[in-house]
């Protein structure tokens, strides 16, 4: 049996920035990264954006970290390999090519995958899941040869792909069963503005509208609404939300409603074992309660604290202001704090017109979110330091 140090489930982000951290804090243990993907660690998040939009794609050139760097740091990197079984009372992982690996330290990191609507269909040829390179790639390669798309959802990724996927010059509707888009992290009157500049950039929206299916002999030709109507779509993008991946450790402590619970260490309650990314409910020690994050800088960051943390060289606590920023045909929008509940007063400085404007969010007096809108670097280090402030950390 394979014995190691540390085993690393998961090589995203996440994944290779605890490798990153181990062997900044040890540079001798064994260590051995597990990932499903055939590629190294990329930048995930391109994959809606500048990514799609290319001529040309060369996967490497998103890569996070080059290929090269495991071998120079003694990490038995494995892509294109899944785990299959965890064994967290006896500390075994068995791989998909059968071996048995028994390992010390483990962080999970599988991430999270995409939410598939309970409609007839859902595995239609020309019906895409957007999460891994691969699917970025079927889809750049789809656009090529269809140029009417539809794309289910109204949130982060389901807007970035219709911008681009509008940009490359295709007929792209978007279906949402909400009256506007990114409802869920804006305040009504900028929601609304986004939604109206969609519909100024040619996107055709189908507001309040749900999906009942996909019609299709192998491949898709129309989809069906809730309402009766049928709209014909060569091509559809489904971007309803993602779920953490947590079949490994299914039935476990280590799976809760929300995501794999940790401590302010990022530790799960089974000592020794870790869980970041999109799996880890962890305590926010900076805005209050407990969250899960799906955003790159939270995988990054957490990574390294974990990474740390495995060591126990280090002894950190996770301690991250929420961030995330989105970006849609010109505009760029940065989400500094909390932005899961909605605002109970919005104060606004600049205009959505001019498209440069600064958003607070007060749950009652108290500041819980600033978004702005085309900001300078310096503009979002001074709101995260606003919060800062006004948060007393």
């Amino acid at each position: 049996m394979i014995q190691r140090d540390y085993l690393i489930i998961g090589a995203g982000i996440g994944g290779a920035s605890a490798c990153e951290a181990i062997r900044k804090h040890d540079k001798r243990g064994s260590v051995t990264l597990v990932g499903a993907e055939a590629y190294t660690p990329y930048k995930r998040w391109l994959l809606s954006k500048s990514f799609l939009r290319e001529k040309t794609i060369l996967p490497k050139k998103y890569s996070e970290v080059d290929e090269r760097w495991y071998a120079a740091h003694k990490i038995d990197a494995r892509f294109n390999t899944a785990v299959t079984q965890l064994n967290i009372d006896r500390r075994v992982a068995v791989l998909g090519n059968g071996e048995s690996m028994e390992f010390n330290k483990a962080c999970l990191a599988m991430g999270s995958r995409p939410g598939r609507p309970p409609v007839a269909g859902v595995g239609l040829g020309n019906v895409i899941y957007l999460r891994t390179m691969r699917d970025g790639l079927a889809l750049r390669e789809m656009a090529e040869h269809e140029k009417t798309v539809m794309v289910v959802g109204g949130g982060l990724l389901a807007c970035e792909v219709a911008a681009s996927l509008r940009q490359m010059k295709m007929k792209v509707s978007v279906m949402h069963r909400h009256a506007t888009l990114l409802n869920r992290y804006l305040d009504p009157d900028t929601a609304a503005w986004v939604t109206g500049y969609f519909a100024k950039n040619g996107v055709t929206l189908l507001l309040g509208e749900s999906l009942n299916g996909f019609e299709g002999k192998t491949v898709l030709r129309n989809i069906q609404t809730k309402s009766g109507n049928r709209v014909p779509a060569g091509l559809a993008v489904v971007a309803c939300g993602a779920e953490p991946s947590l079949d490994l450790v299914r039935n476990t402590p280590l799976a809760g409603p929300h995501g794999s619970p940790v401590n302010d260490y990022l530790e799960t309650e089974e000592k020794g074992i870790y869980a970041i990314g999109d799996l880890a409910f962890y305590p926010d020690r900076l805005m209050g309660g407990m969250r899960r994050q799906t955003h790159w800088e939270n995988s990054r960051e957490q990574g390294l604290v974990a990474g740390a943390n495995m060591t126990g060289k280090k002894r950190i606590r996770y301690e991250q202001l929420p961030y995330f920023w989105t970006e849609m045909f010109d505009l760029r929008l940065d989400f500094v704090g909390d932005f899961t509940v909605q605002p109970t007063r919005v104060d606004l400085t600049g205009t959505h017109a001019k498209k440069k404007f600064t958003a607070r969010y007060y749950q009652g007096d108290r500041l819980r979110g600033i978004l702005v809108s085309s900001g300078t670097e310096k503009q979002i280090d001074s709101a995260k330091n606003e919060l800062r402030r006004v948060l007393g950390k």
